[in-house]
């Protein structure tokens, strides 16, 4: 099976996100469209399915991070504020965004609260880790036709190397014949001015 790590992580979010509109326990409360995604930003998101794209991405960073809590997902959400003519300052992002999209998670079994060591938080549950690498398994399923396309990139590139090569030499091939010319032009008026 293919692993996450080796995918595109854009087509892996869309397409977990995907899976995630199927569940019924995860679904955006009435809240989500007028809310911003934290302090930092200025308008709320443009995309109508934005709470399934952030429970896909919060998915994907509880399998590779885990455990992990709702402090470190804000910082990670976070991002630099605009204020005006004072200097940018880091702002994190909405806790009760990331809290509540945890609990709709939970209530599907996607992920549970577990400690590891000295750190607690929530880590991706076994039906969360093979959703994700079901969806890991079908987006590599469709890469191979863009794998085909690239070796005639490769040619086409080559074919262009192998015509400025070309260019070049006769370019060289050029300036030696006018070289030559111009010493033979010299030699034939010393010998006419003699």
């Amino acid at each position: 099976m293919k692993n996450v790590y080796n995918v595109p992580q854009n087509d892996l979010i869309e397409e977990i996100a995907l899976e995630l509109k199927k569940i019924d326990f995860i679904k955006p409360p009435l809240w989500t469209e007028f809310v911003k995604t934290g302090a930092h930003k200025e308008r709320p998101p443009t995309r109508d399915d934005w709470w399934y794209i952030r429970a896909a991405s919060i998915l994907r960073a509880t399998y590779k991070n885990g455990p992990i809590g709702v402090s470190k997902l804000r910082v990670k959400y976070g991002g630099k504020k605009n204020r005006g003519m004072r200097p940018e300052k880091f702002y994190r992002a909405s806790g009760n965004i990331i809290r509540k999209i945890f609990q709709q998670l939970e209530q599907a079994e996607l992920v549970k609260k577990q400690e590891k060591g000295i750190h607690k938080g929530r880590m991706i549950s076994p039906k969360g880790a093979s959703l994700i690498d079901k969806v890991a398994a079908k987006i590599t399923g469709k890469k191979p036709e863009k794998a085909e396309k690239q070796p005639e990139i490769k040619k086409e590139k080559e074919i262009k190397q192998a015509e400025t090569v070309d260019k070049k030499k006769s370019e060289q091939d050029n300036d030696k014949k006018a070289e030559k010319t111009s010493k033979e032009d010299k030699i034939d008026d010393k010998s006419n001015q003699k």
